[in-house]
């Protein structure tokens, strides 16, 4: 797989860590927020119905609860390996969002990491930051 390029995100699952009060623990039963772990838009035939990149433009490889990709900050090279423990994000609803950080861009969310993942390759208070995945 190609690195596919838009915006990462993050969000809370699973227990209580950091900014995260307890929640659920995600499409794969396994999320934590506490964990290196993100949430893929086309974990499942029923995830792509809810996410729809498609909508964007965006076409992703399905990839299942477990499997590991490589996310990097596009504005610092920080990078991080995760794996999948949740649906999402719903790219859909976010078509043409663009994050900047000076000349670099992304646009259209296309992976949320766990806050500590996030933390470790941006600032939580961001919220979004442009970033490549790959698998690599």
């Amino acid at each position: 797989m190609a690195a596919l390029t838009g915006e990462m995100s993050w969000f809370c699952c699973g227990t209580a860590w950091g900014p995260c009060s307890s929640t659920g623990r995600g499409a794969c039963g396994t999320c934590n927020s506490g964990s290196y772990q993100h949430a893929w838009p086309n974990a499942s035939a029923a995830c792509l119905e809810i996410t729809r990149p498609d909508r964007c433009g965006i076409t992703m490889s399905r990839r299942g609860c477990g499997f590991r990709h490589y996310t990097t900050n596009r504005c610092n090279g920080k990078r991080i390996g995760t794996t999948i423990a949740d649906c999402g994000p719903q790219t859909d609803l976010w078509c043409g969002e663009r994050a900047c950080c000076g000349s670099v861009c992304g646009t259209n969310r296309i992976v949320d990491l766990t806050p500590a993942a996030y933390s470790q390759i941006a600032n939580l208070s961001s919220g979004l930051s442009p970033c490549s995945v790959d698998i690599v």
